[in-house]
């Protein structure tokens, strides 16, 4: 049996490697390498994601694919965010579904399940996704209040009264609902998937007041100027105006006050496993979406770059076979979620189209780092608008999410692609931008954790080539050649003017939109 509990924008404090440090998981995670009193484990991993934003990073947890393969590339109906298109060609095959109709299993889901979920236009409330027994799904994007769910295809309505309405809590009593009435006859996977901390952070009446002195952490790269970055984090002003430290600041408190009913929720379904007697026969799986910055390189708040602080998530197992003491820098990523659900239902995960793999042995101890992927790919679609942000007309049109300030977090141009390596010789970044001077990142995080020193003017040719080689392998992708890169031919000579050619007609599309 299996639960998944999924978060939105959750990203990785470097205090605590794996996790958020605070509440709950600040104290979880002084066991990450313990033995619990009935012999499980709570294991933690390094986890990245396929796309530093919503849709098109959930997408690829269901499906098991990149982007590039499930063609959500944004947060919109028209980037294909829970499309007829979408659900005619990519929902019968995730992961859920397989489960449901080859391995036997009683599905459940509650929460946040696509931003587009429920569009008129697209099924509304009454579609329910293939592969859910039981469907209780949110219309549209994150709400504490004052929202819409689709149980099992009918619309209910929620208000603003905290006792019915406060959505973590209304998602936590379904799911103990859900355990508590389940054929006992059946193994079950149980997907919770709640908005906090995602805007607009309202908290629950008793916590509104928790945290008042806490500030966003200060680490080296906060309120810095990426001088040797792409533009748009160029353009970020730098020191931030005192108005933004305050916007962030206190949007860290919030998002801090609504993961203490996230706190409740872990707990309370953690109890009513441990009294029907399943959680010793239980995989708990916590995760998120994507990571969030706040004032890295003097970007006030948001997902969507291609630092660490977008594109890590904690990953926080607890499950029968994990042994116990076990540290790993075997590096995951969320493609990889639904092979190894699937490899731990007893599913021949090779029968799939999926580019990530199992990871299950990493979790049973019987995998090193010299038979374990190396490479993996992040890729990430920008925005913009056809006409200038009235909050940063100096910029132009092509731009979005601009703050009060004229610092804008995102861009037509803002697109781009990133081979992440991690291995026992090199822990390495490289990327590039779909602009017009096809700009290059390059960090080498052993040594420049908070990516402060962009290498891409001053390492070794030879290096570039062999990193732009890999990358170029992993775009075009599909299955099994993902998992497997390819090797250097000596031959190859590094061009990134290639990288994105196939790509420019559905760019020229979005300016037009």
């Amino acid at each position: 049996v299996r639960v998944g509990l999924q978060r939105c924008e959750y990203p990785v404090h470097r205090t605590t490697k794996c996790l958020p440090a605070g509440s709950f998981w600040k104290e979880m995670n002084l066991h990450c390498t313990r033995r619990h009193a009935d012999g499980s484990m709570l294991l933690c991993l390094p986890q990245f994601v396929a796309s530093p934003l919503c849709c098109p990073s959930r997408a690829s947890i269901l499906t098991g694919k990149y982007p590039h393969n499930h063609h959500v590339i944004n947060n919109t109906l028209e980037g294909n965010c829970s499309s007829t298109a979408w659900q005619k060609t990519q929902e019968p095959k995730t992961f859920p579904a397989l489960l449901q109709a080859y391995a036997g299993y009683q599905t459940f889901f509650a929460g946040k399940y696509l931003n587009q979920y429920g569009n008129p236009d697209a099924g509304g409330v009454e579609h329910v996704p293939l592969g859910w027994d039981y469907w209780v799904g949110l219309e549209r994007n994150s709400r504490y209040y004052n929202y819409t769910l689709s149980v099992n295809g009918k619309p209910k309505k929620h208000g603003g009264n905290y006792s019915e309405d406060y959505l973590t809590d209304v998602l936590t009593n379904m799911s103990l609902d859900f355990l508590q009435y389940k054929s006992n006859y059946r193994p079950f996977f149980m997907m919770v998937s709640t908005p906090a901390p995602h805007a607009p952070w309202t908290p629950a009446p008793q916590y509104q007041d928790r945290f008042k002195d806490l500030k966003a952490p200060r680490d080296p790269n906060f309120n810095v100027h990426g001088k040797d970055k792409h533009w748009l984090i160029r353009q970020a002003k730098t020191p931030m105006t005192n108005s933004s430290i305050e916007l962030l600041d206190e949007a860290y408190r919030k998002r801090w006050r609504t993961l203490l009913s996230v706190d409740d929720l872990v707990e309370k379904v953690v109890k009513r496993l441990e009294v029907r007697g399943e959680l010793d026969n239980t995989y708990i799986i916590f995760t998120s979406d994507n990571g969030y910055h706040t004032g890295q390189f003097s970007l006030p708040l948001d997902k969507r770059q291609l630092y660490e602080s977008d594109i890590r998530v904690p990953l926080l197992i607890r499950g029968p076979n994990i042994k116990p003491n076990q540290t790993t820098g075997l590096a995951v990523q969320n493609v990889d979620l639904g092979p190894t659900i699937l490899d731990m239902a007893g599913y021949n995960v090779s029968k799939t189209a999926m580019d990530g793999m199992s990871f299950l042995s990493v979790l049973e101890g019987s995998v090193n780092s010299t038979t374990w992927r190396t490479d993996f790919l992040v890729e990430y679609e920008g925005e913009g608008s056809n006409v200038s942000d009235p909050a940063c007309p100096l910029l132009g049109p092509g731009v979005s999410v601009c703050f009060p300030d004229c610092v804008c977090e995102d861009s037509f141009n803002n697109t781009y692609a990133c081979v992440r390596t991690v291995a026992p010789s090199a822990n390495l970044q490289y990327c590039e931008f779909d602009d017009n001077e096809v700009f290059v990142e390059v960090y080498n995080i052993t040594v420049d954790p908070y990516q402060l020193i962009n290498l891409a003017k001053t390492i070794d040719q030879e290096v570039l080539e062999k990193m732009n080689h890999r990358l170029m392998m992993l775009q075009s992708c599909s299955g099994q050649s993902c998992r497997t890169p390819g090797v250097y031919d000596t031959r190859y000579t590094f061009d990134p003017h290639l990288m994105f050619s196939n790509r420019s007609h559905r760019r020229n599309r979005l300016r037009r939109a």
